[in-house]
């Protein structure tokens, strides 16, 4: 059994580092949109467009979550924003996530859920001023 003080140490951790790799992931989305980084722009996007205003949210939310600044609303956003992915591209082509691909989109919308609930763990900005406010100036 894993020790109690173990888990109250590494769990918040452990969340941060859930939250920056999510983060980073998600950002990718937004900057191939914008830039064509890391991979080629869609040849159908355009930024005034429902893919254009998600890569817009895609960008400024992989930032903030990585950098764990505003990380519950943040989240909460990214959530639904993949939620309304889902349902606008992926459900349309069949039920089942794997024959739609639209797994992705499920798991983000979850993982952004949890965070938007659990917070951004220890290691961020929000963590940062948290402790700041409660030792006082």
């Amino acid at each position: 059994m894993i020790d109690e003080q173990f888990r109250a140490t590494w769990l918040p951790r452990l969340l941060s580092v859930v939250r920056i790799m999510t983060g980073l992931l998600f950002l990718q989305h937004g900057l191939t949109k914008y830039i064509g980084f890391p991979a080629p722009t869609p040849a159908t996007f355009h930024v005034a467009s429902l893919s254009g205003l998600a890569g817009a949210i895609e960008i400024v939310a992989g930032i903030l979550i990585v950098i764990g600044l505003f990380s519950r609303v943040t989240a909460f956003i990214a959530s639904g924003e993949m939620a309304f992915a889902y349902f606008i591209s992926h459900a349309p082509r069949g039920f089942f996530p794997q024959a739609n691909g639209g797994e992705l989109a499920i798991l983000y919308c979850f993982i952004f859920l949890y965070i938007a609930l659990a917070g951004g763990g220890s290691w961020g900005v929000d963590a940062m001023r948290a402790k700041a406010q409660s030792t006082g100036p």
